[in-house]
């Protein structure tokens, strides 16, 4: 079956080049080539559309200005050149007999409203938007580096379609079309990332620093030439290259960050350069450096139960977060011209995030309460022939999160043939060692008399109440009545991934009468590796209370005290490791069920056809993607004493047994995609788009980590990673119209369909049963469950209000909405005899953005405010059990001042309007708190100098 698709692809592309070589086609004399700049000749206008107005031929510049037109019959010419935000400009060329012609093509005036400044943000983005082959949306900066938002998944929330989830406060993974971030795909100049994180394969982009970054491209439909492995979007991010500059460029830049509820002021800084060092070399790169000192008050609660009526938590957590996160970045560009056919370049890019958290907590367990009195807002938990438990522990956790990757390449033209090709390499790391993951004080309370009142009065931030028998009322405060139970080191977490790729693409253009057609093949392979490897311990001691490392809160939700010294507990431990005494049994358990390895290398390639006129695009073509795994971990069986062992014998104590496991596979997918795009008029772009594409499994539910727990009854509880989960698979559909308006505007409409099949849910399996070979009484296995539909609305509006009377013109705006409706169905408690419907996890029905902006002379200033709706972030047993994350609005201002030409001072205020974080569910009809946290405003304020 192979060799015949094999057969018929050589078949396919012989008869394409067959064909297009038959076509007519006038006698050819040679290239036109040239550079489009603005009239300050200080930046190269990518997305400049050029046009042969008599031959009907289009072409768009490049990253350097750069563009081509092969093959052109000698005669005289008008060439046509249109930006967004300049004024349509026409020249006559007159091509030789023999030989080539060269075309310098300058837009706009010479003030700078191209190249600084939200105008100009805004100019490039919509250029390079308009002349894209498919549905996109591109965030630019400046011609001096200045970017709009501090990280790369703050500044991605402006654009439409898109939603930021949140950690701490910050912007972190990005979902597209309400779909989870797993299923997107992100690349740093033409390389994937790989993930920091051991679960997942999804990268945070509050590791890479706005700073480093020239451009973000988010690309929500595919052609064959892609890779295929994203269903919500691929998110392309350019560092910078000294050819898009015409001038040399130095930049230094400094900043205070001043947080209201940690009342810290932390310093960021950075440096930019792009240096021209001749015509044909060039040199740019840049450092940025980025402290944080914040804290966050968070309150959880979990276990929520119904029983006639009155609505019970099981646990109620009050978590007090300092943390310090730093972020390093860096990256250098090389870039070569070997004379005017081939551009070779060097791209590196090195992102630190360095995360220390200290958590201190007081936890209520009143699971095993006696009586619950009370309804409604207040419930009343008796400690009477049942047990209060009371928890107060410390999480001391430092994370180093690294992420680096180079890419060798170039690309080639010649007599009609073009030719692009690279290399690369990617690794990430995620790594702790000797984290404090908790040390947990606990006193429990059995008929004590203890009374322990929850106070719902505001559902997001309950308060609790300590009565009853005076002596229990004084042991709840006193430290030296809580015993330590354990201190829980994470002695290594180590997560790797790394990715070797190599790519080439070949295409040959046929100049036609009205247009050119192209034909285009390609091949790439990846070879990734990740590795996850958990060193876990559990230490105890006898004899030591909270008394010995009691601390200070800075919670100011409510009083938790006692709590725990941040820095005391991991100090005496450091100082008397010998003391304290190894559980054995749990840390060989806890460190052997975590570990796995995952080898995957994909080979890729793909045919296409490709029509360009000055009216009509057309892209069709196939792609095939094989994917083969290797995948390594345990088979982790605990059996308690009294169980029986594999021998047939009885245990004599807790055991633990660990056998590794491997399991390779592998399989192809053929994936088509059709691309139309039609201007049937200038300025009005009607586009229309349909692939298939897939997402492969994450690799930690890939890796066979199969964990059973037999009691001495032999029953036994397992749950096991899936070694034959199918990938996601997806037929996407997108249909839009963009209107661009005169002083660079544009407004947007557009629709999406998407329909995904195996899509993966957890089940619960509550009969006997086998899987692979392992017996077992209840299981939890991840499976390929039943489809998933998405279908949407996006509505853009972006304008330069120049119209308007002086000083009313320096006015922007800047609005887009976007409606998603995306439904799956999977098991109810695991069920899957029981589905139910659900709307897909990070799915929020409603996003919208709004920016209004103000830039004339040295003034800009911007006001911007992002709403989306609730969604569901994870799915409960049943539909009430579900955890919803409630709506979010959020302010933030800019202001600039440009005190000269060399010199500028910028102040940002960040969550303006103290949004907070809510998570909660619908046991009992009403919301109950699952989590919320709120981290107040920030104030930045700074210079920047350019040299």
């Amino acid at each position: 079956m192979n060799k015949l698709r094999t057969v018929r692809s050589r078949i396919l592309l012989g008869t394409c080049l067959s064909l297009a070589a038959a076509l007519p086609a006038p006698a050819f004399a040679g290239d036109v080539t040239g550079s489009v700049t603005d009239a300050t000749d200080t930046r190269a206008l990518q997305g400049a559309q050029l046009r042969i107005v008599e031959l009907g031929r289009v072409a768009e510049a490049d990253r350097d200005g750069s563009f081509r037109f092969a093959d052109v019959p000698p005669g005289t010419y008008t060439l046509e050149a249109r930006y967004v935000g300049a004024e349509t400009r026409t020249q006559t060329i007159t091509v030789p007999e023999s030989g080539n012609v060269t075309a310098k093509v300058i837009l706009g005036t010479d003030d700078s409203i191209l190249v600084i400044g939200q105008s100009a943000n805004q100019a490039s983005a919509l250029s390079r938007q308009k002349a894209a082959d498919g549905v996109e949306s591109v965030l630019t900066r400046d011609a001096v580096g200045q970017f709009p938002d501090q990280n790369v998944a703050e500044a991605l929330r402006r654009l439409p379609g898109v939603n930021i989830l949140n950690d701490q406060g910050e912007g972190r993974f990005v979902s597209v079309r309400g779909l989870d971030p797993e299923l997107n795909a992100t690349s740093v100049n033409g390389v994937r990332l790989p993930a920091p994180e051991s679960d997942v394969r999804s990268v945070a982009l509050d590791v890479i620093s706005s700073d480093s970054i020239e451009s973000i491209e988010v690309k929500k439909s595919l052609t064959p030439d892609m890779d295929a492995d994203t269903i919500g979007a691929s998110i392309e991010i350019h560092t910078t290259s000294a050819f898009e500059r015409r001038k040399n460029l130095l930049t230094a830049k400094i900043e205070g960050s001043y947080n209201d509820y940690s009342e810290k002021l932390t310093p960021k800084g950075s440096i930019d350069f792009a240096q021209r060092v001749s015509d044909n070399f060039g040199v740019s790169g840049g450092i940025s450096y980025y402290q944080r000192k914040f804290e966050t008050d968070n309150v959880e609660a979990d276990g929520w139960n119904e029983d006639d009526g009155q609505i019970t938590t099981e646990e109620v957590n009050y978590r007090d977060y300092d943390v310090e996160r730093k972020r390093l970045s860096a990256n250098l560009n090389l870039d070569f011209r070997l004379g005017s056919s081939t551009k070779l370049y060097a791209r590196g890019i090195y992102s630190q995030f360095d995360d220390q958290e200290y958590r201190r907590e007081t936890s209520l367990k009143l699971e095993d309460a006696g009586e619950v009195t009370g309804d409604g807002a207040d419930l009343i938990y008796s400690d009477t022939d049942g047990e209060l438990q009371v928890q107060r522990s410390l999480k001391d956790r430092f994370e180093r999160q690294r992420i680096r990757s180079l890419t060798l390449g170039g690309e080639t033209d010649s007599d009609g043939w073009h030719a692009k090709y690279s290399v690369s390499y990617a690794k990430s790391t995620e790594r702790e060692n000797g984290s404090i993951d908790p040390a947990n004080f606990e006193q429990s309370f059995e008929d004590n008399g203890l009374l322990l009142g929850l106070d719902f009065a505001d559902p997001r931030r309950p308060l609790y109440t300590v009565g009853g028998d005076a002596g229990a009322i004084a042991d709840f405060s006193d430290p030296d009545a809580y015993e330590l139970d354990s201190i829980q080191v994470t002695d290594l977490s180590d997560s790797r991934d790394e990715e070797w790729g190599a790519k080439l693409d070949l295409a040959r253009e046929f100049a036609m009468s009205n247009g050119t057609f192209t034909v285009q093949a390609g091949a790439k392979g990846r070879w990734r590796d990740k590795s996850y490897n958990l060193e876990t311990q559990y230490w105890e001691m006898d004899g030591l209370t909270l008394a010995d490392f009691v601390g200070t809160q800075t919670y100011r939700l409510t009083d938790i005290s006692p709590v725990p010294d941040k820095k005391s507990v991991r100090a005496f431990f450091n100082a008397n490791r010998d003391g304290f005494e190894l559980n054995e049994l749990d840390s060989l358990f806890d460190s052997s069920v975590e570990d796995y390895s995952v080898s995957e290398d994909v080979a890729a390639g793909y045919l296409l056809g490709r029509w360009d006129s000055d009216t009509l695009r057309v892209i069709g073509g196939v792609r095939y993607e094989h994917t083969k795994n290797d995948i390594r971990a345990n088979t982790v069986t605990l059996i308690e004493e009294g169980g029986e062992l594999p021998d047939g014998s009885e245990a004599d104590d807790d055991t633990v047994i660990s056998v590794p496991n491997q399991f390779k596979r592998s399989y192809g997918d053929w994936l088509p995609s059709l691309t139309i795009r039609w201007e049937p008029q200038q300025n009005l772009v009607l586009r229309a788009a349909t692939s298939k594409s897939l997402v492969r499994p994450k690799l930690s539910k890939l890796a066979p980590r199969f964990t059973i727990e037999q009691n001495d009854d032999n029953e036994r509880e397992g749950e096991f990673g899936n070694p034959d989960l199918k990938p996601y698979e997806s037929w996407n559909f997108d249909a839009g119209v963009e209107y661009y308006l005169p002083n660079n505007g544009a407004l947007s409409a557009g629709v999406f369909y998407k329909n995904i099949k195996n899509f993966i849910v957890d089940t619960n399996l509550e009969d006997a049963g086998e899987y692979n070979g392992i017996a077992f009484d209840e299981a939890t296995i991840p499976i390929n469950g039943d489809s998933a539909e998405i279908w949407g609305v996006e509505l853009s509006y972006t304008q330069a209000l120049r119209f308007l009377p002086s000083p009313l013109d320096g006015f922007l705006v800047n609005a887009n909405y976007t409606y998603t409706d995306a439904t799956g169905t999977v098991p109810t408690d695991g069920d899957i005899t029981d589905l139910r419907k659900i709307t897909l996890p990070a799915a929020a029905k409603h996003t919208f953005n709004a920016a209004l902006g103000y830039e004339k002379g040295p003034v800009s200033l911007r006001l911007a405010g992002t709403y989306r709706s609730k969604y569901l972030d994870e799915l409960g047993d049943t539909a009430a059990e579900d955890r919803i994350i409630d709506n979010h609005f959020q302010l933030d201002l800019s202001a600039k001042y440009d005190v000269t030409k060399q010199v500028q001072v910028f102040y940002e205020w960040v969550n303006i309007n103290n949004a907070k974080y809510y998570a909660y569910n619908n046991v009992g009809a009403r919301q109950n708190l699952l989590q919320f946290e709120q981290y107040k405003w920030t104030m930045k304020f700074g210079a920047r100098v350019k040299f």
